[in-house]
């Protein structure tokens, strides 16, 4: 049923077989209660366990009570994580996957706000992030780290972890001893690779008799910290043949970056280009033969395939693709290959939740971290079966016919989701294909794969039978001639010039200039009052037209929002390259017509810091603002005889994520 050779054939992994060569890696959650782990952990797992991954590596498990950097952290530690381990490894084991448990202690990436501790690391180094100076550990210190790895390996044994993975990668303690950067101890863990290393060959050593020869063991090293005086990819395989050498450990995995420093390189959004990092197994793999994971943006099995089958890697690790989607392999593996949800790579609801201290999700599964929750409904019969989905469910007894009015991203969720539980749904979009403002978002440079988010929802309609009318406008009298049972409104919004815009046909919304309705030529002002990709897209767009353009906004960074999604540090390295100019702290106060027959525009901006307001002579004047909700046929059929429903930005203009969200609660209040 499947092409993907390589990617479907069994491994052996010390004394673990895995069916298949994909391997949902360890990642952040924030799923933990109060230090232990939760029956969302246990649901997320299992719910990729059931859609085919070969290996499951959990979230990292503290090792020490003073090693806490942030909130919701499993402290494996406790004695009382063993039930909640056990629900996990239960849940898993269930669907024949094995899971292993990672292991770690951040060392000095943390700060001491939750432990109220000094934090530890080989030297007093501060991180740049975190900006504490960790104690540097005494030899009796580092005793403790080496019992407090084999303690929490002691307990994920009890609680059926088929194994346990230690971190020292991206942000681990054992790498800050690995790393030249951050270890400058003169005794017998400073100095040569060897002596860096004695403190990741001593945690190997405890962690091995803590968990028996009948568990795996594997390391995740950093192949290259990206870093002044840091580990390079050289050192990075000298450690791998150090790791083999002491015949305790079954697998090496790999990573880049650091969690802090680089973390945009360690979970790259959709300006870096996949398989980015697998230049760091395919030089491990080559120095050792102990199998290999290898990663960096790889969301989809063909590149898996390709990862597999140029010998970068012996086992790939697929996160966000699984995210998106639990059931990527089933689908895979049944050739239902079309049917996947692919990954964006936009980090809004993975990465961008976890730094807001949230629970992971996803923009392209409503589901994500919700599993302990609901379960996705069934599709309807006739659809090609595909992993895991069931056949069929018994529709709901009213209502039985809805309309739903806009074919972005909320009205396609919506539509899909009333599909899927047995409803007969038709779709209107007024534009001459479906997409919105996805579609306009993912014409700007770098933004194409945002469009996977309207081609795999679009993809998902049509297999449930949803009838789509584009080119078609939704009136008031067309809805009340349908006498649906429901109407989901989902029509977006508009743009609107900002208050001191004075009418000027110079000063324009992003979306004229993305849409094509305005061409600004010489020098233009983007001004940022959102904070996101729309100023930053726009100004990269026009400059690469040849315009000169410089980036105001009223907060204290350009393009804010983009330090969440890891997009902030890409951006800005491109905007120096362009010549993209950014100016912080200003508000613009009023625009005027260059007088004497000039075509520009004169604008009154108003510098924050210093309450100076000067006048700027523009071309042309670029506005990312808010936008108005598109609600006047809210307005007309509030009243109407069928039950109406509102998704996205017609209700109130936001982000994608929120588009998604409604449009699934919609269908699913139907």
């Amino acid at each position: 049923m499947t092409s993907h050779r390589y990617l479907f054939s069994p491994l052996r992994i010390g004394p673990l077989t895995v069916a298949n060569r994909a391997v949902f890696s360890a990642h952040l959650t924030n799923y933990a209660e109060n230090g232990l782990p939760s029956e969302q952990h246990a649901a997320y797992y299992a719910a990729r366990a059931s859609g085919g991954t070969g290996l499951i590596i959990t979230e990292e498990h503290s090792t020490h009570p003073g090693d806490w950097p942030y909130e919701k952290l499993i402290h494996g530690f406790r004695p009382e994580v063993v039930p909640g381990y056990r629900r996990i490894t239960e849940a898993v084991h269930a669907h024949g996957v094995p899971i292993l448990a990672q292991l770690n202690h951040n060392g000095g990436q943390a700060s001491g706000m939750y432990s109220r501790l000094p934090v530890w690391a080989p030297s007093p180094v501060p991180d740049p992030l975190f900006r504490e100076v960790p104690k540097a550990v005494s030899a009796a210190e580092i005793d403790e780290i080496v019992a407090g790895y084999a303690t929490v390996a002691r307990h994920c044994a009890e609680g059926g972890f088929d194994g346990v993975e230690l971190q020292c990668s991206h942000s681990s303690i054992v790498r800050g001893f690995l790393s030249p950067a951050t270890n400058r101890r003169t005794d017998g863990y400073g100095g040569t690779l060897e002596r860096r290393a004695r403190l990741l060959l001593r945690v190997i050593d405890a962690v091995r008799e803590a968990i028996g020869p009948g568990r795996a063991l594997g390391v995740r090293l950093c192949g290259d910290e990206l870093i002044e005086g840091g580990i390079t990819l050289g050192e990075a395989v000298e450690t791998a043949r150090l790791v083999e050498a002491t015949g305790r450990v079954d697998y090496i995995n790999t990573s880049i970056g650091v969690a802090t420093s680089t973390l945009y390189m360690i979970e790259a959004s959709m300006a870096v280009p996949p398989g980015y990092g697998l230049f760091i197994p395919n030089a491990i793999r080559r120095a050792v033969r102990l199998p290999v994971v290898g990663v960096g943006r790889v969301k989809d099995p063909v590149q898996a395939e390709r990862a597999l089958a140029e010998g970068h890697c012996d086992l790939v690790g697929m996160v966000r693709g699984q995210i998106a989607d639990p059931d990527l392999l089933a689908k895979a593996r049944s050739g239902h290959t079309a049917h996947i949800r692919t990954c964006l790579s936009c980090n809004q609801e993975c990465v961008g939740r976890m730094g807001q201290n949230r629970w992971l999700g996803c923009i392209e599964n409503p589901y994500a971290g919700r599993e302990a929750l609901s379960a996705p409904p069934a599709r309807r019969s006739g659809t090609p079966k595909a992993g895991r989905e069931p056949v069929v469910v018994a529709a709901p007894r009213r209502p039985r016919r809805v309309l739903v009015v806009g074919g972005g991203p909320a009205g396609l969720q919506a539509a899909a989701t009333a599909a899927r539980r047995g409803l007969r749904v038709t779709l209107y979009e007024r534009a001459a294909a479906t997409g919105g403002q996805v579609t306009v978002a993912a014409g700007a440079p770098g933004r194409a794969e945002f469009l996977d988010v309207v081609r795999n929802l679009l993809a998902e309609c049509r297999r449930l039978g949803v009838e789509i009318r584009t080119g078609t406008e939704a009136t008031a009298d067309l809805l009340r001639a349908e006498s649906p049972d429901a109407v989901v409104l989902a029509c977006g919004a508009r743009p609107q010039s900002p208050y001191w815009a004075g009418g000027l046909p110079r000063v324009v919304d992003v979306r004229d200039v993305l849409e094509g309705r305005a061409d600004p030529t010489g020098e233009v002002l983007v001004v940022d009052e959102l904070g996101f990709h729309q100023a930053t897209s726009v100004a990269e767009l026009l400059a690469d037209r040849g315009c000169r353009v410089r980036i105001c906004s009223p907060g204290m960074v350009v393009g804010q929002d983009l330090g969440v999604t890891l997009d902030l540090e890409t951006f800005t390295m491109r905007a120096h390259a362009k010549g993209i100019g950014l100016a912080t702290d200003r508000v613009v106060l009023s625009a005027a017509p260059e007088p004497d027959g000039g075509y520009g525009v004169l604008l009154d901006v108003l510098t924050h810091t210093t309450g100076e307001t000067v006048q700027e002579r523009w071309d042309w004047v670029v506005c990312a603002v808010h936008q108005a909700p598109e609600d006047a046929l809210w307005h007309d059929v509030k009243t109407a005889p069928f039950p109406v429903e509102r998704a996205g930005d017609c209700l109130t203009p936001r982000r994608a994520h929120a588009a998604v969200i409604e449009g699934h609660r919609a269908g699913s209040a139907l």
